[in-house]
């Protein structure tokens, strides 16, 4: 698996420069790209081509941090993409049974039609999650440092990557149930999902 904080020349930890990685892509985005290499042999165009779209995927994975932790996540297990877990974590039992609950109370509605009341109702619930999803992403990027930290002692990461996927496997459940709330109420999708594939 090719390590995309390699890529850019930073070490593989959470906190990132934004400007410094947005001026690095930049850099290399110019120096691959295809239309600079027209009059270079066919293999040199072919490499020049697999390195611009490389860039593009690294950049793509590291800019965001909740994306950097899925990506993370993924070269610390040896995976090449985030969907790529043999064993899939799952989020907390009681958030399952909360969101399965409103899921019901979703259905019902549907079926009996949206009326002012359930609108308001399952608006108030979206808010909720939302407000919700914020937090979790909040606590996700709150460990960062800890990550770091432990990245630089040499310390045991495993029980925080464990805490990583459990988080992200929650937030996941969250934007599902916020997004069928959304299409319910004919609003737009809020979906702010990490970046997938990698």
């Amino acid at each position: 698996m090719r390590d995309y904080f390699d890529v850019f020349g930073l070490p593989r930890r959470l906190a990132v420069d934004g400007d410094e990685l947005r001026r690095r892509f930049y850099d290399l985005s110019r120096r691959h790209h295809p239309d600079f290499h027209q009059l270079a042999s066919e293999s040199e165009q072919a490499e020049a081509l697999a390195q611009s779209a490389l860039v593009n995927r690294a950049y793509r994975a590291l800019r965001e941090p909740l994306a950097r932790v899925e990506y993370l996540i993924a070269l610390e297990e040896g995976r090449d993409t985030a969907e790529g877990a043999t064993a899939k974590p799952r989020a907390p039992m009681d958030l399952l049974e909360e969101m399965m609950e409103l899921q019901e109370s979703l259905e019902e509605a549907r079926s009996s039609g949206l009326d002012r009341a359930a609108r308001a109702r399952l608006g108030e619930e979206r808010q909720r999650l939302l407000a919700r999803r914020e937090q979790t992403d909040r606590q996700i990027e709150a460990r960062c440092a800890e990550w770091d930290a432990a990245v630089e002692e040499g310390g045991d990461r495993a029980g925080l990557l464990r805490w990583f996927k459990e988080a992200l496997a929650a937030r996941a459940y969250l934007t599902t149930v916020i997004d069928d709330l959304s299409e319910a109420l004919g609003e737009e999708r809020e979906t702010h999902a990490a970046h997938r594939g990698h």
